[in-house]
């Protein structure tokens, strides 16, 4: 009761002070197949089951904590960038995202709306905070961004929130160091709160956890990693994000450099910037396998 009061107290000052705040940090894998599974109905066959199962109280409390905007950390599956353009950093400016068809046409979930006044504001504080950002305002946007969204809100007829999409490569090397990101978290953490609207805004990372699509260590998973990496991100982020590149490919996989990503959405947290409480851990998952990943699944609450 008493943490429900001082959250109340908390959105009554930011109303007061008529600017943003980021209430929350969601964490999911995005692993295609689950995308598939959900548009062809298989959400309840014995092999898919358990996984959405741990997504159950998720969309509860996502009802319970609907935001205005959701800022979407993931990365694109060389859908809008292709190996002709890679950019470090990508932020979706438009009105609109439509869903992207990755080769087997466009997945069956609604129109992403964006926000383009607050992803505008965004672009502008963090490269003035020496962040450099590319800005796009055609975009569509693939299972790594929509996957996480049915996870979270089930199969609405509409989204129920603005979405801000933020590209992270991860996909061709050199890609942007632990570190970095959680850095870029923070930078993004005082544009949000610098803008002059009430809105609650919710910060998500995606990707991972362990896995590699190809070569001899195609199908590893490391679930004594992953969860280490969890408890990690939970109490430590400061020291997770110090964490070689090479550490995440010889433990998690090839493609367990996602991962990175996750970095960006805790480094937003209020607790690491010094204002806040350790945030509160509302639900955590894990389960494997889904294809040939790992799925790790948390939801943090900002404590203030």
């Amino acid at each position: 009761m008493a943490a429900q009061v001082e959250q109340a107290q908390a959105a009554t000052k930011n109303k007061a002070d008529g600017r943003a705040r980021i209430t929350a940090s969601v964490y999911s894998s995005h692993v295609p197949a689950i995308g598939a599974a959900i548009d062809h109905g298989k959400t309840e066959e014995p092999y898919w089951q358990p996984l959405f199962k741990g997504y159950d109280f998720s969309k509860q409390w996502m009802k319970d904590n609907t935001p205005d905007v959701i800022f979407l950390v993931y990365n694109d599956h060389a859908t809008s960038f292709d190996l002709g353009v890679i950019p470090t950093f990508a932020i979706g400016t438009a009105a609109e995202f439509e869903p992207a068809d990755e080769g087997y046409g466009p997945r069956p979930v609604p129109v992403v709306k964006g926000h383009p006044e607050l992803a505008s504001h965004i672009a502008q504080s963090v490269i003035q905070q020496d962040f450099d950002l590319t800005i796009v305002n055609d975009l569509k946007v693939d299972h790594g961004l929509t996957v996480p969204m049915n996870l979270m809100f089930g199969s609405p007829a509409a989204w129920p929130c603005k979405v801000i999409p933020f590209h992270v490569n991860v996909v061709q090397y050199p890609v942007p160091s632990g570190a970095r990101c959680f850095a870029l978290g923070q930078a993004i953490r005082r544009a949000i709160e610098s803008y002059d609207q009430p809105l609650k805004v919710q910060i998500w990372g995606t990707g991972g956890m362990s896995h590699q699509l190809q070569g001899p260590r195609a199908g590893l998973i490391n679930a004594e990693w992953d969860n280490r990496f969890l408890d990690r991100l939970i109490a430590d982020p400061k020291d997770l994000s110090t964490m070689p590149h090479i550490d995440y490919v010889r433990e998690a996989g090839s493609e367990g450099i996602e991962l990175v990503m996750w970095l960006i959405a805790r480094g937003a947290m209020s607790d690491v910037a010094g204002s806040g409480k350790a945030p509160k851990v509302a639900h955590r998952f894990f389960h494997v396998p889904a294809s040939n990943t790992a799925v790790g699944h948390l939801i943090l609450e900002n404590q203030v």
